[in-house]
């Protein structure tokens, strides 16, 4: 287990540090936040020299088409019957998660009869993680919720292998683990 989650700890800190050295995504910084300019720096960055002027055109159709869409709010979102397929697949995505984690729980010493109810917990996690993400996605976007995301999952990471290892000692300490997973699901779902 703990090679395990220092592994996870060490992935998630490489891409923290490399991050910064990342531009924007070229649609975000025209479509979301009209940059042509920044738009064009990133493709060049991103993909070398070249005449991007194709693809700068097809970004610029396509803010032209979605000019009057509206963008939606979460519940504008679950009220739409075109987009129930894939809330569905997700539905049963997180459903099926309930499966998973049961070791860690075990791990953490937790009695057999509450670990059903530790991993509902973890799929509203997942769920509430989902509908704040969507939520503030266009407002923060992608690069600060990665580099915000990774940054929370290495230092819960910490926490979570700090408080396995004092379960033993601290019988409260097995209690903590599960809200530090929960906390670490948040902030996956958030960021990466």
């Amino acid at each position: 287990w703990n090679v395990l989650l220092s592994f996870s700890g060490l992935v998630a800190l490489i891409q923290l540090l490399f991050l910064p050295f990342f531009p924007e995504s070229p649609p975000y910084l025209l479509l979301q936040k009209g940059d042509k300019a920044g738009c064009l720096k990133a493709m060049k960055q991103l993909w070398g020299e070249g005449n991007y002027h194709t693809e700068f055109d097809d970004m610029m159709k396509e803010k032209a088409i979605t000019k009057g869409t509206k963008i939606m709010n979460v519940l504008e979102v679950l009220k739409e019957p075109s987009v129930y397929p894939q809330l569905s697949t997700m539905f049963l995505l997180l459903l099926s998660l309930q499966l998973c984690g049961l070791n860690i729980f075990r791990t953490a010493n937790l009695q057999e009869s509450i670990i059903p109810y530790v991993s509902l917990g973890v799929a509203i996690s997942e769920l509430t993680s989902i509908i704040f993400c969507s939520s503030i996605i266009d407002r923060f976007g992608r690069r600060i919720l990665l580099w915000g995301g990774y940054l929370l999952m290495a230092l819960i990471l910490v926490l979570l292998e700090t408080s396995l290892l004092l379960s033993d000692q601290f019988f409260w300490m097995r209690y903590c683990s599960v809200i530090i997973i929960f906390l670490f699901i948040i902030a996956y779902g958030i960021g990466p």
